[in-house]
């Protein structure tokens, strides 16, 4: 049975693998304070649909409170331990079967089991508040190892923490002109892939939100990182399939194992 990815946009991905659908992140809305959705229709409302949920960290753009609550009731959501108490807005949401978690942890869903591995990256949610959570990221293990990073930077236990992997959903880029400590770039990001060794890869969190006003300030950060990925992945990684998708586009992938 192939393993579906669709990439909606920034961080958010749907991965369907064993008639069991992952959602990544969701991010439904065209503004998000200062930010503008500049590339890709808003994902429709089948995206919405999901049997579990992933949340990496809690910055807005991946912890969206009223994008996870147009999830149908009875949803699986998986959120970093002690996101309830800095996002209070997660209380909310009944309707959802809210699961904390943290690195280590492993949980079943359906045929997957979605493995919980440590990232690289600011946990707060900024700007409130002094209460940390773990940033994360997520193997989903079943017909094939999907690895989901959320927002990480490299660290020298990657390969070892995220284990075999045979599709990397790798962030390439990120909303501004600018990628602190703990981001992935595209060169980065074709560092990590060289370390993972996975038979395939999708970039993400690239070229779909952008501060407004900001248009034509170094706007290359915005256009370029899919395919710069795309160039440096191929000497760094060259036995590495990367497939550079559209906004709404999927691809089918054969389970590699």
């Amino acid at each position: 049975m192939p393993v579906e990815i669709t990439w909606w946009g920034h961080a958010t991905c749907t991965v369907t693998d064993s008639n069991v659908r992952v959602l990544t992140d969701p991010l439904f809305v065209r503004r998000l304070a200062h930010l503008r959705r500049r590339r890709g229709a808003l994902p429709p409302p089948g995206a919405w649909q999901a049997d579990v949920a992933l949340v990496s960290h809690l910055h807005a753009d991946h912890l969206h409170v009223p994008s996870l609550a147009r999830l149908a009731p009875g949803t699986r959501l998986l959120v970093p331990r002690g996101a309830p108490r800095a996002v209070p807005g997660l209380r909310r949401l009944t309707h959802l079967r809210l699961s904390e978690v943290a690195p280590g942890d492993q949980v079943r869903v359906g045929d997957l089991v979605v493995r919980v591995v440590p990232a690289r990256h600011d946990g707060r949610r900024l700007p409130f508040g002094p209460h940390r959570s773990p940033a994360l990221g997520y193997v989903v293990e079943g017909e094939a190892r999907t690895y989901f990073a959320g927002d990480t930077g490299l660290f020298d236990e990657m390969a070892k923490e995220v284990g075999p992997i045979d599709v990397a959903l790798l962030p390439v880029g990120g909303w501004g002109p600018y990628l602190g400590e703990g981001h992935l770039d595209a060169g980065r990001a074709a560092q990590a892939l060289a370390r993972l060794a996975p038979h395939s890869a999708v970039p993400v969190h690239y070229g779909t939100y952008w501060p407004i006003g900001m248009d034509a300030v170094r706007p290359h950060e915005f256009h370029t990182p899919g395919d710069e990925f795309v160039r440096l992945a191929a000497a760094h990684a060259p036995r590495v399939a990367v497939h550079r998708l559209g906004h709404g586009e999927n691809i089918r992938l054969g389970a590699a194992r």
